[in-house]
C-alpha cells in the first residue's frame, strides 16, 4: 500500500462522508437509536478525533482526544478540514513514521465504519439517503472536502 493508494481511500472517504453528513435534518445530531448508543453527533465528532489522530502519527507525535460533539455543521466542517490536512501531508510525499498499512487499519478503516453507521441512523431517523452505486462514481484523489461530484447512479 502506498501513499497515493491511501489518498484514493481518504477521497472515496470524503464522497461517502459527504453523501451522509450534508443535508442532515436539523436535530439529527441528537439521534440515537437507543440509550446507550453513540447519538450520530458523537459519531460525528469522533470522526474528526480519528483525523486529528492520523495527522498526529503522521507528523510522528501521537495525540488522542474525546472531543464533545458541537452543532451539526461544526463538526461537519472540522471533519473534512482534518480529512484535508491528512490529504495534504500525504501528497508531500514526506517520509511516514507510521506504515500506510497502519493508517488504512486503524484510522481511515474505522471513519468508513462510523461514516456507514450515521447512513444507517439517517434511514432510521427518517432522513435516508439514496443508494448510490460506487464504482461508477467520480471520485477523485485529493478531493477531500464535502463539495463533492454529483452522483452518476443513483437507486431507492
Amino acid at each position: 500500500m502506498t501513499a497515493l493508494d491511501l489518498r484514493h481511500t481518504v477521497a472515496t472517504l470524503a464522497y461517502r462522508a459527504a453523501k451522509v453528513l450534508c443535508d442532515a435534518p436539523v436535530g439529527f445530531g441528537d439521534y440515537r437509536p437507543a440509550p446507550s448508543a453513540r447519538s450520530a453527533g458523537e459519531i460525528l465528532a469522533h470522526l474528526g478525533d480519528l483525523f486529528d489522530w492520523a495527522l498526529s502519527q503522521v507528523r510522528g507525535a501521537t495525540v488522542w482526544h474525546n472531543s464533545q460533539p458541537q452543532d451539526w455543521s461544526t463538526d461537519v466542517d472540522r471533519f473534512f478540514a482534518a480529512l484535508t490536512v491528512f490529504d495534504e501531508f500525504l501528497a508531500a510525499n514526506a517520509k511516514l513514521p507510521v506504515t500506510p498499512e497502519k493508517l488504512f487499519q486503524g484510522p481511515i478503516a474505522d471513519a468508513l465504519t462510523h461514516v456507514g453507521q450515521i447512513g444507517m441512523l439517517r434511514r432510521l431517523a427518517g432522513a435516508q439517503i439514496r443508494g448510490e452505486n460506487y464504482f461508477k462514481a467520480n471520485i477523485a484523489t485529493g478531493l477531500t472536502t464535502a463539495a463533492q461530484p454529483a452522483a452518476v447512479f443513483e437507486f431507492d
